[in-house]
């Protein structure tokens, strides 16, 4: 981002980029520091974007450590970076407790070299909800009630999505009859988004306002986006310019498509001719070709329903409460009624990464090639970013 992005052309639709800290400030940084700065701002005109969408612990905590002088820029960088570089050490520590050091591993090298982690290298909340949530998980399961109330009150705190944690902890409290103590940690789980509505009735007569905020993005979507996923899987079969027009105007998409899913039925069916390791890497170069024929929607398509499957094949592997919170989180992504970030959402749910790390346990052939296709994607993923572009 500070050495390879400034080389390149500026783009028509972005920034130049530069080796300095402008480089981990975009998007939803902007409105971040509008909140640090000029604090939090509402009206009842939902159709305008409105600071009061983005939670308050990330802003606050950058806000702490300006006190000792660093301009925003440089103390919310390292609020997320210092919060994610946390959440990848308990995460191993937690992993390496239930199945060993080369799970822990593997489970943390997935959490760091997804290429979505570059939203915990920058001025967003990635890095501090991963470490919110995992800390908050880690102490539910082993039982220890007080740091599960607090760790869930900071992630509820930091992010809408920190809800799921309340139905979570209340369905295996039920499920292993935990008690009364259990029961109270769940609900004050609550406790973040509980004060910060306090906070929006007092301040904007509206205790719901970071809600209707959000309808700035959302507009009147609810519900499961059909329409936005069929699309998305109509790109990735036939291409871009041919569902735009409605008809089949560019036949090589669909035609290359169609050759890569032939040849892969073709590399399963001669399996044990061809032999385990010319399959495996004729798989590796395919997923290659149909990446760079059908981009950042075929991931994105993978993360979230690959995502899903991968949490209910390792269901009895993980714990329930890593499993519960997993499912319960994507029912949250899927019912916005939008698709947009909902990759970035899906990484932040860190069910996914254990998950992940125990199938690259489980299949050593998959480690080396999934982490360097990661690798490539994060380099693409940064270097867009730091040009002001869109990624997630």
């Amino acid at each position: 981002m500070l050495i390879i992005a400034p080389f390149f052309p500026t783009p028509s639709t972005g920034v130049a980029a530069t080796f300095s800290w402008d480089v981990f400030h975009a998007w939803d940084s902007v409105w971040y520091e509008k909140i640090v700065t000029n604090g939090y701002d509402f009206s009842s005109d939902v159709k305008q974007i409105h600071t009061v969408a983005f939670f308050p612990l990330f802003p606050l905590l950058c806000r702490v450590l300006m006190t000792t002088g660093l301009p925003f820029k440089v103390a919310s960088t390292l609020v997320n970076n210092l919060a994610f570089l946390a959440a990848l050490i308990l995460l191993y520590f937690w992993v390496e407790e239930l199945y060993g050091t080369k799970a822990a591993r593997w489970a943390t090298a997935t959490l760091a070299w997804c290429p979505y982690s570059l939203y915990g290298t920058i001025i967003y909340t990635e890095g501090l909800f991963l470490l919110c949530t995992t800390a908050a998980l880690r102490s539910f399961d082993q039982k220890q009630y007080i740091w599960a109330a607090f760790w869930g009150a900071l992630s509820t705190a930091t992010r809408l999505p920190g809800i799921t944690l309340i139905p979570t902890f209340l369905f295996v409290s039920w499920k292993y009859h935990r008690g009364i103590k259990a029961y109270i940690a769940s609900l004050t789980t609550g406790l973040g988004i509980i004060l910060y509505s306090l906070y929006c009735h007092i301040q904007f007569d509206d205790a719901l306002a970071f809600i209707h905020a959000q309808q700035a993005w959302r507009g009147d979507a609810k519900g499961f986006a059909l329409q936005g996923w069929w699309q998305m899987l109509m790109q990735v079969v036939i291409g871009f310019n041919n569902w735009k027009y409605g008809y089949i105007k560019e036949p090589w998409h669909p035609l290359f498509f169609l050759i890569i899913i032939v040849s892969a039925y073709l590399l399963w069916r001669f399996r044990l001719q061809l032999g385990l390791m010319k399959v495996g890497y004729g798989f590796y170069f395919l997923w290659l070709l149909i990446w760079l024929l059908a981009g950042d929607e075929l991931f994105k398509i993978v993360i979230i329903f690959g995502g899903i499957y991968l949490l209910w094949f390792f269901r009895s592997k993980i714990p329930l409460v890593t499993f519960v919170y997993g499912m319960c989180s994507y029912g949250l992504i899927l019912n916005t009624g939008i698709t947009v970030s909902a990759e970035r959402y899906a990484y932040g749910i860190v069910s996914l990464s254990m998950a992940f790390g125990l199938l690259l346990e489980r299949y050593p052939r998959l480690r080396y090639p999934v982490m360097c296709f990661f690798a490539i994607l994060m380099v693409t993923f940064s270097i867009r970013f730091a040009r002001d572009l869109w990624v997630a």
